[in-house]
């Protein structure tokens, strides 16, 4: 495995590819949703999760405007400066709603890519066009 320790999480990243999407799992092959890969990843490399993770909705406080997902992720992770392989990237998939999407960038080019378990496809990697730039709020590295 890479000593780059971005390359690294994208080769772990790139093993749940096909892992079905399932909501509050994290188990590679058998069903994570989009914080269910980070999780597996985070247990990759590091053993135990940093916490005991709650049950959580799919809209993560949205109709109360709590941005609950970008706070857990600034608790856990680093703010990552530009961009870079492995990044955590933050979505917010409504101009006006929440932050409460999540995918791991497995590439830099032009267009880029990113690794996320996303509902009725699973965990896939997908380019990351324009329209998704658009959605990320904020990128983190794991520690």
């Amino acid at each position: 495995m890479s000593d780059d320790p971005g390359a690294r999480v994208v080769t772990i990243a790139r093993d749940w590819i096909g892992t079905p999407y399932l909501h509050q799992a994290s188990r590679r092959g058998v069903g994570c949703d989009c914080l269910g890969l980070l999780r597996g990843v985070w247990r990759t490399l590091y053993g135990a999760e940093p916490a005991a993770l709650p049950p959580y909705s799919g809209d993560w406080g949205e109709p109360a405007g709590d941005e609950l997902l970008w706070r857990a992720m600034a608790l856990y992770f680093v703010p990552a400066q530009g961009e870079n392989l492995g990044d955590v990237a933050l979505f917010r998939m409504r101009a006006n709603g929440v932050a409460k999407h999540l995918g791991i960038v497995s590439g830099l080019a032009e267009q880029g890519a990113f690794i996320h378990a996303y509902t009725g496809h699973g965990v896939v990697e997908s380019a990351l066009t324009r329209p998704w730039r658009r959605r990320i709020v904020a990128r983190f590295q794991f520690p």
